[in-house]
């Protein structure tokens, strides 16, 4: 597990995670495994934990007063999970994190973090992470207030296409903001081209 978690840092930062690097990451960061359907973290809760998605696939979501529910994020294999906001200020999270398969993880507490992140690889590596979020989200936002429906399915295909062979045609529309039948009206009609 930890090598995968050591080749995704490499790959990001412009020189090898140094020796003492690697062991302060062995030590600070734990494996845990979560079932298909088993909460990460659940609404009202702190965030206590954030995760390194080893292998596996996990949906954060809302669930407003009418119990629909609002997919935020969709998360896949090689990405960073949980609730940021929680995490850092040890709030009650408004989202529920839930593995959609069989999931592997890297956990890293509060207190570990505080270790890890002042490590001059994973500072390197978190501005990144940061800068790439920001974009991912000034996108996410533009498009939701600004694209139709079909043109916001054309960007997650052009984006991830991965999310439609991992995710449910139903979570798949909850992430876009639409409802599944206009989802398959849209698929229907890209299949038809």
């Amino acid at each position: 597990m930890y090598t995968t978690l050591f080749e995704y840092i490499n790959s990001r930062i412009s020189r090898p995670l140094a020796e003492n690097e690697i062991s302060i990451l062995k030590k600070s960061f734990v494996p845990q495994k979560v079932k298909k359907r088993e909460f990460f973290l659940q609404e009202g809760d702190v965030n206590k934990y954030m995760g390194f998605l080893v292998k596996g696939s996990m949906r954060k979501y809302s669930v407003d007063s009418k119990g629909i529910e609002h997919i935020v994020n969709l998360y896949i294999d090689g990405w960073w999970v949980g609730d940021r906001e929680s995490f850092a200020k040890l709030s009650p999270s408004p989202f529920n994190i839930v593995a959609c398969e069989d999931t592997a993880l890297l956990t890293l507490t509060k207190s570990d973090s505080v270790e890890v992140f002042s490590l001059p690889a994973m500072i390197e590596l978190t501005r990144q992470l940061d800068e790439n979020h920001s974009f991912a989200n000034q996108r996410r936002i533009n498009a939701a207030i600004s694209m139709t429906a079909e043109e916001r399915y054309n960007m997650l295909l052009s984006n991830y296409p991965e999310f439609l062979q991992r995710f449910p045609q139903h979570m798949i529309a909850s992430y876009l903001g639409i409802t599944k039948e206009t989802l398959s009206r849209i698929r229907a009609r890209s299949v038809r081209r």
